[in-house]
C-alpha cells in the first residue's frame, strides 16, 4: 500500500492496521478519460472514493471549480447523507478509484475485532464538519 495513503486526512489517528483492513475491503474501479463518476443533483449512491491515479475536474452548474489529484478522496459526505450530490465530478484522463461503499462501512463497524467503528464514525463526522 502507498505511503501517501496512510495520510490522507479522513484516516488521521487510524493505525495502519485499521487503514489496512478498510482499503483491502474496499472495490476498486476503473474510469475512463471524460467520464462522469458523479452528477451534481443526482441522488447520493452511499458511496466514497479515493483517487489512486491520476486527476479528476469537480464542476457546479456545469463550471470546473477545483481539480484533485491522486490520493484526494471526494463524495464522503455522501455516506451519511441522502440528499442529491453538490458537485459533478469527471475523469480528467483513465482514471483508478477505491470505493467504499455504504454497505462495506457497516460490515466493518459490525465487525467487533477492532476498534474502526468508534474511529470511522468519528473521522465522517469531523469531515462533515469542514
Amino acid at each position: 500500500m502507498p505511503e501517501s495513503i496512510y495520510s490522507l486526512k479522513i484516516f488521521h489517528g487510524f493505525s495502519r492496521e485499521t487503514v489496512e483492513t478498510i482499503i483491502n475491503n474496499c472495490e476498486q474501479r476503473e474510469y475512463k478519460s471524460w467520464e462522469l463518476i458523479i452528477i451534481e443533483w443526482e441522488m447520493s449512491n452511499w458511496e466514497w472514493y479515493i483517487l489512486k491515479k491520476w486527476k479528476v475536474a469537480v464542476s457546479i452548474k456545469w463550471q470546473k471549480v477545483a481539480e484533485l489529484n491522486s490520493w484526494d478522496i471526494f463524495g464522503e459526505i455522501a455516506l451519511l447523507n441522502e440528499e442529491e450530490r453538490t458537485a459533478s465530478i469527471n475523469a480528467l484522463s483513465d482514471i483508478e478509484v477505491i470505493v467504499l461503499k455504504l454497505e462495506d462501512l457497516i460490515t466493518i463497524i459490525n465487525d467487533n475485532q477492532s476498534n474502526i467503528n468508534k474511529l470511522i464514525i468519528e473521522r465522517i463526522e469531523e469531515n462533515l464538519k469542514l
